[in-house]
């Protein structure tokens, strides 16, 4: 394959060069690093914006409601829409771009489903490198809608500059929706489904659930919590004039460049791990693993020990 050619023809725009090259992401291809070295330095350019939120809040007509507000500005959209993989066939419906027909021929929106392949936290482990793709693609904002997650699986925090949660009234108590980690990491609280009976209940939780947070530090970001009615594309205006406020705000004060560095950071840590336990495995198929399990099963050596030897193994 020419990557140099394939990186041009993507950087140009063309859907099917983007799509090859996040296929040889997820199918972690013999020449994904030479893709990725070649597509570095055209990096970093695009709004990275996550959506996430309980199953049933609207997460793909909100994320269809987006983009049409974002296209009418003329900026140019990706969108990775993750969805979960069968426990047991490990296939996935990656039915997220029926709700975005209205998009599908417009040649400024990218729209790729990913499985998760078993991967926690909402997001697929490729993510972060199909993110990269996009944005070398000339994408202006890339929107990531996660799997429908509960409270403790936040990595899209990890992963985004900007991230939406959504939440909707009559789907339960909207402060046990929103609490520990997922009330934690939203940038923009978003309450869905407007219309129906609650809604204001549920803003004026999450204001005070917000407000009981520590807000002492000078210039500190306080999430605002909005309205919307995806569905008729109610409310989304003052959603997208909200990104642009924090993305002003993370450039103003350095919080940009920290997010994206913590982000590389556990990209790279996410590719070492992935590389040692690859080789993990052919030590495992040599019978090193087993080897000192046998030592630790005789009392010989303990685990800790073992895995020190392992590790000492694989420098």
């Amino acid at each position: 394959m020419n990557v140099p050619t394939l990186v041009e023809q993507a950087r140009a725009g063309a859907p099917r060069a983007v799509a090859r090259l996040i296929s040889m992401v997820e199918d972690a291809h013999p020449q994904l690093r030479e893709v990725m070295t070649a597509l570095a330095p055209h990096t970093g350019r695009a709004h990275i914006i996550g959506i996430t939120g309980s199953p049933g809040v609207g997460k793909s007509t909100s994320t269809s409601a987006l983009v049409t507000a974002l296209r009418k500005r003329g900026q140019r959209v990706g969108i990775l829409a993750v969805d979960p993989s069968s426990p047991f066939s490990g296939g996935a419906l990656l039915g997220d771009r029926i709700r975005m027909n209205d998009h599908v021929l417009d040649p400024e929106v990218y729209i790729r489903s990913m499985a998760s392949r078993g991967h926690l936290g909402g997001l697929s482990w490729t993510t972060p490198q199909a993110l990269r793709v996009l944005d070398a693609a000339g994408c202006d904002v890339v929107l990531v809608e996660t799997v429908g997650v509960g409270q403790s699986e936040v990595e899209i925090a990890g992963l985004a500059d900007t991230t939406i949660v959504l939440l909707a009234p009559g789907m339960g108590d909207g402060i046990q929706a929103a609490k520990a980690g997922i009330l934690e990491i939203g940038d923009v609280f978003v309450v869905n489904k407007a219309d129906r009976d609650g809604a204001d209940n549920t803003v004026r939780d999450i204001r005070h659930m917000i407000s009981l947070g520590d807000r002492t530090e000078p210039h500190l970001w306080r999430p605002p919590v909005l309205k919307t009615v995806a569905s008729r594309g109610e409310g989304v205006d003052e959603v997208v004039e909200a990104l642009d406020k924090h993305w002003a705000w993370m450039t103003e004060h350095g919080v940009l460049r920290k997010r994206r560095l913590r982000r590389a950071a556990d990209e790279i840590e996410a590719i070492v791990i992935k590389t040692l336990r690859e080789r993990m495995g052919d030590l495992r198929g040599g019978h090193g693993i087993e080897d000192h399990a046998a030592l630790v099963v005789d009392g010989t050596a303990s685990a800790y020990t073992a895995a020190d030897d392992v590790v000492a193994s694989l420098t």
